[in-house]
């Protein structure tokens, strides 16, 4: 492939070039993958199961329902925290033949329904099977430490100190991996927290320890000292929420092919049958795994790390395990911090080499044997998720506990450099949030992090119906969740949104059909020298100042330096991904911005300048040294590296942060769009060997406390293709038309205007021209609007009569003139009909009881005689009479809504419109009007909260009334049209 051709094409480039291209009429199969994209581009749900306690019948109709709703995947998790009734695990646990009798099922109408099926690797989280044991060899292992307290020269003797952190339920064995004495340093006590050790008087002591005992006196200097045994053994972890299998599950070693042997050892002996495996070639999937969440009140282990470390590292760990240990999370012992941190980063770099080699990589390459890919949430750890993320086939994020856009920008790094297809998203999980959930504010979440990278959602999540102790309007896996209304949110047939959710679906499947498209485009690459995700920590001046203008960035881990991607043409580093313009590099961000760096990426960043890739380099680096334990001379050699580094014209050093804008100029660096400052938009930038494709969105929900407001920018867009146009893209619709207004830069860049309500979204392609591509575009415009028609003329819109003056690319002004426009009318008087959701005799019963009402003026439900608790579906009716004048061939109306909670159609006259954007709420009718009377129709969907608080007031009754419905003002406002003559 060339270098504009991406291997995350999910979509034929060309086919979504040439649709685009097409205008707002396309026709075939690349028309029908930009308005229905194919089942694996579409958002999916974790589908949660009571575990087995399932109908493989409703499972199927679940299926059904999901499909026809537009969703293209579910990802089957067992997740049981809101129950209170423990299931019989015997008969439906994880893994039973109950369970593969529904994994089947679900499998089967899958494939009918053209929908993907997902397996999580084990019952909730994180991976753990019933085959093991806590002292089991594959079981998730910990390291306890002891103490004994010696004053000076007095003497210990009697049993090898027990550990200070209670073992865990159902562990019973442990080893005495070590004991060792060391002297309390001086200003530190026993009691300290940490206690402050000597690091040259630590002293391995193991030899004397026989029958569980030991003896050794303390040096008589006046001095305190410790002697400490560690013991290895297992952490007893178990997956979360309730049991979920007999015998008990327990989390692997992830650490380990012990641990991942064990997960798949089960797999083909009790799930696997041989449907499902054939099955499940045939749907093609993933095998997802949760975040690493491997807990402890002692420390992280496996048996193999003093091994594997001393060989990776070139020296011993256990002289210097102490920095290491915890207890409940917090470090029990220093030396001094310097060697601390040394020490600390590097276990950390093992753990992180021995996940991959012992689990990532060999999960990855069972799980293809199945047909299956791999997408795993690869953050949890203080380990290098973005080099994790380059070798994954789906590495994932999630918006529940990501702290910001750079946390996603961190795994698309690793899947950019990797040359992987997608950064998957946890969507729509929010605290408290359970049935008070708005589609428009989940969206406002979403588009910001569809700009930061994200391309795939994976909604939290499809409830199944029922479960022993469910109260209506069914199970929920996480609602109630400690006597609370909990977290997620249960979308489903038993929501009144349902109802319109098949809108949001085919608007988020259009969106991610163009996020998957060729390959992801940054300016500015950051390098980190640890690759956390999850921190909340943003790049140096791009973050805050730099995306406001239009620059974007994406953070790299040292170990993406050595991926094959990671070569330098043309001045951009990876070429064929990316194509960063410059590297940044800062301090270490984790430690207080220290100036470490590895040998080996300050030797590859000397080879990046020579070729030709612009470097920026934050601070005094004149005391710079290697992160971990040096070696001698290691640090003298990376201060002469960075000298020489410096002394290149590619390489501009500036003071501090805020000085970044000079090394850009100096370097001659542009970004790729540019706008003047703006805190609220934000865009990503796609692009293949037709096309580039940028989404923007205004983003509403970043700034904290802020609600939002309209934006109207001008922007430039570089476009890499000669004599290409830019086309406007409509998620909602599916609809592509050329843009009539813009202009052309000197340096033929397009300059166009991008105008967003909060939340809103837009996607502007610049292609080659096709088909109905206008022949003249225009610069300027008196008139509120200008398009292009289907046969490629240019027309006007304004909502008052007169001559408006357009001019014309080849500057030609030329006079329009729009006749008679009627005034806007105020729409107060509405007959509103509401279809009232209450509970009924079951857990999944539903009754319906309806409303009428004549409002002179428009309120939320809250406000209106028996409607305060109601929760469900408003359809509100009204006429409008328009003159003999009004001539649907030259008028047509735009209908704004105003205020409307949550969800709604519109219809005009008995015809349903086309989806409407849901967060600006206006409504454009067309030639849908006609002299006389006319009606207008909108359909309102709500959430349940305002019934449930009163008909399950122990969990929802602390919730907030929620102002439903149609609240306006509403305004119908007419325009007229004519063409321009070009």
């Amino acid at each position: 492939m060339g270098a504009l051709a991406g291997a995350a094409t999910a979509l034929s480039s060309a086919a979504v070039g040439q649709a685009l291209a097409q205008g707002s009429g396309p026709t075939g199969a690349s028309a029908v993958g930009l308005r229905d994209p194919a089942a694996a581009v579409r958002p999916k749900f974790r589908w949660w199961w009571p575990d087995a306690l399932v109908d493989t019948g409703e499972i199927a109709r679940e299926i059904r329902e999901i499909a026809a709703t537009g969703f293209g995947g579910v990802e089957i998790a067992a997740v049981t925290h809101s129950m209170d009734e423990q299931l019989d695990t015997v008969r439906y646990g994880w893994g039973t033949a109950a369970w593969r009798a529904a994994v089947e099922a679900a499998l089967r109408e899958a494939k009918k329904r053209d929908v993907v099926v997902d397996l999580t690797i084990g019952p909730a989280w994180p991976a753990a099977v019933p085959s093991i044991t806590p002292d089991s060899r594959a079981a998730a292992k910990e390291l306890a430490h002891g103490v004994a307290v010696l004053e000076s020269g007095t003497t210990y003797e009697g049993p090898v100190p027990e550990a200070v952190s209670e073992a865990g339920e159902g562990v019973t064995e442990q080893r005495l991996l070590l004991v060792q004495t060391v002297r309390v340093s001086a200003g530190s006590t026993p009691t300290s927290v940490p206690v402050r050790l000597d690091r040259d008087t630590v002293t391995d002591i193991t030899d004397r320890a026989a029958g569980g005992r030991i003896s050794w006196t303390a040096p008589d200097d006046g001095a305190a000292w410790l002697l400490v045994a560690y013991w290895e053994r297992g952490s007893g972890q178990r997956p979360e929420g309730r049991d979920h299998t007999t015998p008990l599950a327990y989390v692997v070693d992830h650490f380990s092919d012990a641990g991942t042997r064990a997960v798949t050892d089960f797999w083909e002996e009790h799930i696997l049958t041989p449907p499902i495996r054939t099955l499940l070639k045939e749907t093609g999937g993933t095998l997802f795994e949760d975040s690493i969440e491997i807990e402890t009140d002692a420390t992280l282990w496996t048996p193999a790390l003093p091994a594997e470390f001393e060989r990776r590292m070139g020296y011993s760990l256990l002289p210097h395990l102490a920095a290491f240990v915890e207890k409940k999370e917090k470090y029990a012992f220093s030396f001094e911090p310097s060697l601390d941190k040394a020490i600390r980063r590097d276990v950390m770099e093992v753990v992180t080499e021995l996940y991959v080699e012992h689990h990532l990589r060999p999960l990855q390459t069972w799980a293809h044997t199945l047909g299956l890919k791999l997408r795993i949430q690869p953050y949890g750890l203080e380990t290098d998720a973005i080099y994790k993320s380059a070798l994954l086939d789906v590495t994932e994020g999630e918006s529940l506990g990501f702290k910001n856009l750079d946390d996603f920008r961190c795994l698309a790094g690793g899947r950019d450099m990797g040359g992987r297809p997608l950064v998957s998203n946890e969507a729509g999980g929010t605290a408290g949030g359970a049935y008070s959930t708005k589609w428009t504010d989940t969206l406002k979440k979403l588009v910001t992090q569809y700009a930061a990278g994200v391309n795939q959602a994976v909604f939290h999540g499809f409830a199944y119906v029922d479960a022993p102790g469910a109260q209506w309007p069914g199970f929920a896996a996480f609602s109630p969740y400690k006597g609370a209304a909990g977290y997620g949110e249960a979308w489903g047939p038993r929501q009144p949104l349902w109802r319109h959710t098949p809108q949001i679906a085919d608007f988020l499947a259009r969106v991610q059909q163009v996020l998957q498209t060729g390959v992801n485009r940054v300016d500015i690459g950051v390098l980190r020298q640890k690759g956390y995700a999850g921190s909340g920590l943003g790049a140096p001046w791009f973050t805050s100042d730099g995306v406001p203008v239009g620059w974007t960035h994406t953070f790299l881990s040292p170990r993406l330096l050595d991926l094959p991607s990671a070569v330098v043409r043309d001045g951009r580093l990876a070429p064929e991904g990316p194509a960063l313009k410059a590297l940044l590099v800062d301090g270490d961000i984790m430690i207080n911005r220290e100036h470490t760096l590895q040998l080996d990426v300050a030797e590859k960043l000397l080879s990046y300048a020579r070729s030709g890739l612009p470097v920026i380099l934050i601070g005094d680096w004149s005391d710079a040294h290697v992160p971990g334990l040096a070696r001698p001379g290691d640090n003298e050699r990376l201060v002469r590296l960075l000298d020489e580094l410096q002394e290149l014209k590619t390489v501009h050093t500036v003071a501090d942060r805020p000085d970044v804008p000079q090394a850009i100029a100096a370097l001659g660096l542009t970004r790729d769009v540019e706008y003047a400052q703006s805190s609220m938009l934000l865009h990503a930038h796609r692009a293949d060997s037709t096309a580039d494709y940028y989404f923007f969105a205004n983003d509403a929900v970043s700034k904290k406390g802020s609600t939002g407001t309209r934006i109207t920018h001008d922007v430039t867009l570089t476009a890499h293709v000669k004599g290409a146009i830019p086309y406007r893209f409509d998620p909602w619709t599916g609809t592509a038309t050329p843009v009539a207004l813009y202009a052309r830069t000197d340096d033929g860049r397009v300059r166009l205007t991008v105008d967003l309500q909060p939340g809103a979204v837009t996607v502007l392609v610049l292609t080659r021209p096709s088909g109905a591509a206008p022949k003249r575009y225009a610069t300027a415009t008196q008139a509120d609007d200008i398009r292009v028609l289907e046969d490629g003329r240019l027309e006007i819109r304004a909502s008052a009569p007169g001559t408006y003056t357009t001019t014309l690319d080849n500057d030609r002004s030329v006079a329009t003139t729009i006749g008679p426009v009627p005034s806007p009318v105020s729409l107060t008087s509405w007959k509103l009909t509401v279809d009232d959701w209450r509970p009924g005799a079951s857990a999944t019963e539903t009754v319906h009881e309806q409303h009428e009402l004549n409002l002179d003026a428009l309120a939320p439900w809250t406000l209106l005689p028996g409607l305060e608790d109601v929760s469900g579906i408003g359809r509100y009716r009204t006429t409008v009479r328009l003159g003999d004048d009004w001539d649907p061939g030259t008028h047509g109306a735009v209908l704004e809504l105003g205020g409307v909670f949550d969800t709604f159609t519109v219809r005009a006259n008995g015809h349903d419109l086309p989806p409407v954007d849901q967060l600006t709420r206006v409504a454009d009718l067309g030639s849908r009007l006609r002299p006389g009377a006319n009606t207008i129709e909108v359909e309102v969907a709500t959430t349940l909260l305002n019934r449930l608080r009163v008909a399950r007031p122990a969990v929802f009754g602390g919730g907030k009334r929620q102002d439903y419905g149609l609240t306006g003002p509403v305004r119908l406002v007419p325009y007229a049209r004519a063409t321009v003559r070009t």
